[in-house]
């Protein structure tokens, strides 16, 4: 207690001692042009550095990509380093099955899906004719208000768009596929010097703290891999599963439907929701309602259940469960910021925070009645 206030009393007279030299020291016109051509010169600066971060900020989010990617493998990596294997054939290996999968899904997969796609987009306007003359209350709705040649219109003109629209797709398209090339590279590249780089961003900060930061790096590392393997994992048994149902109730365009499921339900919260509903609307236009377009729907019902109450906990259960809303928030806000991308990758970095904070605020709850302050037990006094 003697200690503080012996450091208080050091506090106050630095600062007035401060006050007294401004206060002594004539402010004239020379001072006053200093300050100023300092503060124009920070505020330059500033400005300066903003427009290169966004100059660069396709670079940033790039490197920001590969960083993930490389932290979310790194689980895997060490699995086989545990194995006799060493770190640059353990990266080879991963890099190698990746590549052999997507080459696989792509052979098998990529004609069907195209032809399924570009057959779903074509026949559009056929399935809104099917499904105006099985729904008599989607007639009254239109012919109220008369919006029949309004949809057959947009219907009609939507495949004549996307024909205009290739030359700029194909564009985009090269564009994403030099970006994704850079992406790749740099995730080899982190995959291969991860150890090194965590040293070195250890290594920046004072030795005292050296210690914890290096465990909280760990810990990142851990929830971030542990989390985006187990997401991935969840996501292909649900197009597999969607796949298999949407095959055996004969809806067309399963394969599509399927890819979109699984691509879908990598989005938090409502990812599986809206996969669903749009499988459900297409079973609808273009098959029964009874059974085809109810059982499905049933279907999808009990996969959710089964889903987040068998599936998820034994694949995630590794990774550190956090309340709904903030997950929700934390999609939100890294989805703001990177899209798709960012809602995926705000998941794993907000759960690592909050492993990192729990056991510091434990400690302040575990905090010896004698390090209290003597204002606050006076603070809690009854009332008299």
């Amino acid at each position: 207690m003697l200690s503080r206030m012996t450091s208080e009393e050091g506090i106050k007279a630095a600062v007035q001692r401060a006050d007294e030299e401004a206060a002594a020291e004539p402010v004239d016109t020379r001072t006053v042009f200093r300050w100023g051509v300092a503060t124009g010169l920070g505020l330059l600066v500033v400005f300066l550095g903003y427009q290169m971060v966004m100059l660069m900020s396709d670079v940033f989010v790039q490197v920001l990509i590969a960083a993930f990617i490389a932290v979310s493998l790194d689980p895997a990596v060490r699995w086989l380093i545990r194995h006799k294997v060493r770190r640059g054939q353990a990266v080879a290996v991963i890099f190698l099955s990746v590549v052999a999968l997507l080459a696989g899904f792509l052979w098998a997969f990529l004609p069907p899906l195209i032809h399924q796609g570009s057959s779903l987009t074509t026949d559009f306007p056929g399935y809104l004719d099917h499904l105006r003359d099985r729904s008599e209350s989607l007639r009254s709705f239109e012919d109220r208000f008369h919006l029949r040649d309004s949809i057959r219109n947009l219907a009609q003109t939507v495949p004549t768009k996307l024909g205009r629209q290739a030359l700029s797709f194909g564009q985009r398209f090269l564009g994403a596929l030099v970006s994704a090339l850079l992406v790749v590279v740099l995730t080899i590249y982190f995959m291969l010097d991860l150890p090194r780089l965590r040293r070195s961003l250890v290594r920046l900060f004072p030795r005292r703290h050296r210690r914890p930061l290096n465990d909280a790096v760990d810990v990142v590392i851990d929830k971030v891999g542990s989390y985006m393997i187990g997401n991935l994992i969840v996501s292909a048994i649900a197009g597999v599963v969607t796949l298999t149902a949407l095959l055996a109730l004969q809806v067309p365009f399963a394969l599509p439907l399927a890819v979109f499921v699984a691509v879908t339900d990598l989005i938090p919260m409502i990812g599986a929701t809206l996969g669903a509903g749009i499988c459900v609307i297409v079973a609808f236009a273009t098959t029964d309602l009874w059974p085809n377009t109810i059982l499905l729907v049933l279907f999808f019902v009990l996969y959710q259940q089964v889903e987040n109450y068998l599936i998820v906990p034994r694949i995630m259960r590794d990774s550190v469960q956090m309340p709904s809303v903030a997950v929700l928030l934390a999609a939100l806000i890294g989805g703001s910021i990177l899209g798709l991308v960012g809602a995926l990758m705000a998941i794993p970095v907000a759960a690592a925070i909050r492993v990192i904070i729990s056991p510091i605020m434990r400690a302040r709850d575990e905090e010896s009645p004698e390090e209290v302050p003597d204002d606050s037990e006076a603070m809690i006094q009854p009332d008299a």
